[in-house]
């Protein structure tokens, strides 16, 4: 039997610290003398109400949660904050329902898809709310995927568990002394961030914005040029802290705590570096090949949008459809890789990648050797059938939702290049498209509601890595 009361009481948790946030708006709105007081009073008032409703309804002295609480918990949790993050979007921006749980959908996945048009002349307020929303969204998967995922053993990540009872590969035996640790390190890498774009003549708005979105590999901008509308050295700046983004947060902390390169020993970590100068490098020597860009332009738009489609950020530069066939198909490909476990990018990840090669190399070799034993190991751990499983497992559903996604969209007479397109950014996070309705700009305002509420649902499939959500449905799971 599902224990509601515990959950209630963490919905009602996570509501309060939103309603809290929605004062940080409300102050820019107030101070500046902008648009948004009233709109975020309201919202932040309504928000607290229901806080306050869910945690004396679930408030008990002492309570443990089980494997199939944490599975409804994890969902239901970013289910209702949606529904309260797009309160501002409902009052302030006019938004219909649908948009307005479309769009705090997509930013607190940090998918940053978008249906609002003429970011330039929204009010501040707004602009930060969906900051704001990413940026938590970012932590938030960040410790969904140290703290809860590896323990529902949920597509391989199991490998990435912290024993309890090695208390000398880790940084603390309690869960909430890592996620303070990992908080800490988000913090500051967001304000090496903000800084590092203020010097690059960002106005301080923009830089605290734009650092919250590039962290959280959300890609939400204030401006419909996104990062096109900004200096060249604010673009490097970028790709820097979005290649930081897609490293594995528990890793920083614990170099910093033990004062070693484990960021650089990390076989994740190293094949996504590779990858990223690999395929930029190629992706340079074609631009500059096919005169699409100089030498230089093509050396930082290349590394710029490899890093914003393989972190899964999705920040704006040039139209990479327009380039060539060739390019475009590799940014097909990039869009369902993603970058490292535990951090903030979506996408299939790095390790799930590099365990499928070595269990192709495995077979090769237990075909020319069938009386061989080939033990396979991940970072020097053993990678046993469970994992496997699990893997495989992840990996199917993942496909299956983008093919199911994609002909729903099909049926709503949405070309089928931006179907395919919409649901694998969706389901990677990504927030870009390739076609003629959802273009690489990521504006989904001009498709029906229905695919609306089929993307978002995407975006929150991608982000809970499918299966979490996915199990709710078999009835089995219900019975005691």
């Amino acid at each position: 039997m599902i224990n509601f009361k515990p959950i209630s009481f963490v919905i009602g948790l996570t509501l309060s610290k939103l309603a809290l946030f929605m004062w940080l708006p409300l102050v820019v709105a107030f101070s500046s003398g902008t648009a948004g007081t009233a709109e975020f009073l309201a919202s932040a008032v309504l928000t607290h109400v229901a806080a306050l409703v869910f945690t004396r309804t679930g408030y008990q002295q002492a309570f443990r949660l089980s494997v199939r609480d944490m599975f409804v918990l994890t969902t239901l949790v970013w289910l209702i904050a949606c529904a309260f993050a797009a309160l501002p979007f409902l009052f302030l921006s006019k938004l219909s329902f649908t948009d307005a749980y479309f769009e705090a959908m997509s930013g607190i996945t940090t998918t940053g898809s978008t249906v609002l048009r003429g970011l330039d002349h929204l009010p501040p307020a707004i602009l930060l709310w969906r900051s704001l929303l990413q940026w938590l969204g970012g932590i938030g998967f960040i410790i969904l995927a140290v703290a809860v995922l590896p323990y529902l053993n949920i597509g391989g990540m199991k490998l990435f568990q912290m024993e309890s009872s090695d208390r000398a590969e880790k940084d603390s035996p309690r869960i909430s002394a890592v996620a303070r640790n990992i908080l800490g390190a988000y913090i500051g890498l967001t304000i090496l961030c903000c800084i590092s774009y203020w010097l690059s003549n960002m106005s301080l708005f923009d830089a605290i914005n734009h650092a919250m979105t590039t962290l959280s590999s959300g890609g939400f901008s204030t401006h419909d040029a996104s990062m096109g509308a900004f200096s060249v050295k604010a673009q490097w700046m970028a790709c820097l802290f979005m290649f930081l983004s897609g490293l594995p947060f528990m890793l920083y902390v614990q170099s910093i705590r033990r004062r070693e390169g484990l960021l650089f020993r990390d076989a994740q970590v190293r094949g996504f570096f590779w990858l990223v100068v690999i395929i930029s490098l190629l992706m340079t020597g074609w631009l500059w090949y096919r005169n699409v860009f100089d030498l230089e332009d093509s050396l930082r738009i290349a590394f710029f949008n490899v890093l914003s489609i393989l972190t899964t950020t999705g920040f704006g530069l040039t139209d990479f459809s327009t380039w060539s066939s060739m390019t475009t198909i590799l940014f097909v490909f990039l869009m369902l890789l993603g970058a490292c476990s535990g951090s903030t990018s979506g996408g299939l990840k790095i390790f799930r990648i590099q365990i499928a090669a070595a269990l192709f190399q495995k077979q090769a070799r237990q075909l020319m050797h069938p009386a061989g034993v080939f033990p396979q190991k991940y970072n020097g751990r053993p990678v046993n059938d469970a994992i496997v499983r699990s893997i495989v497992a992840f990996v199917l559903s993942y496909l299956a939702v983008i093919i199911c996604s994609a002909t729903l969209l099909g049926l709503m007479d949405i070309p089928p290049i931006d179907a395919i397109s919409g649901a694998m950014t969706a389901v990677s996070n990504v927030g870009l498209g390739m076609g003629q309705v959802i273009d690489t700009s990521g504006n989904y305002a001009a498709i029906p509601d229905p695919a609306k509420w089929v993307l978002a649902a995407d975006m929150l499939l991608g982000r809970l890595e499918i299966l979490t959500i996915v199990v709710l449905l078999f009835p089995s799971f219900w019975k005691d």
